[in-house]
């Protein structure tokens, strides 16, 4: 069987979910949920793997980077080479190249998360190994330039995950709740 795959994103109410490469806000607890969620393993022999497209690589502060404690995985049409030392992580050229990746370790492997940009949101959104996005409603309109495809609530049901906090957040004069979404089974 092959991991689970999951998005984590956390997004304002115009869907906006970031501004000129970086997040448009600053919320250190919901970056500590963000590292908890992708790190986490029931089985402590496995590991997860980030997904992530090269513009969300490049925004991650070098001395992050990879991120710690998960395989890394960064999609590009850029040569590997462009890339120098990526300690350790993994450079796909496809979506589908990463998924085979994940699929190729999965007795090492618990977990997938993809954790942006935009149009790997989509692509993740319409694969059919997806089973839950993880969303982080920041509940205010922000100006982004960047936006998260909309949810089709049609093919997703709001469920309940006892490793996330259920009541109302706030932040740097922000409010946001965490959501989890549940692809149905016959989508």
């Amino acid at each position: 069987m092959s991991p689970k795959m999951n998005i984590i994103v956390a997004a304002c109410e115009n869907n906006g979910i970031g501004k000129n490469g970086e997040l448009p806000w600053k919320l250190r607890e919901e970056m500590k949920y963000f590292s908890r969620m992708t790190k986490t393993t029931s089985d402590p022999k496995k590991k997860n793997m980030v997904v992530m497209g090269r513009k969300t690589w490049e925004s991650i502060p070098f001395k992050f980077r990879p991120l710690p404690g998960r395989l890394n995985v960064v999609l590009s049409s850029q040569p590997k080479e462009y890339f120098g030392d990526t300690n350790g992580s993994i450079i796909c050229q496809s979506f589908e190249a990463a998924l085979e990746e994940a699929r190729s370790q999965d007795d090492k492997l618990e977990t997938v998360w993809v954790i942006g940009g935009s149009s790997l949101y989509e692509m993740a959104l319409t694969s059919e190994e997806l089973h839950r996005v993880y969303l982080t409603r920041i509940l205010a309109t922000i100006e982004c330039d960047t936006f998260l495809p909309p949810l089709d609530l049609e093919k997703f049901k709001l469920v309940h995950d006892p490793a996330v906090p259920q009541d109302l957040q706030e932040e740097s004069g922000l409010r946001y709740r965490y959501e989890v979404y549940e692809k149905s089974k016959d989508c």
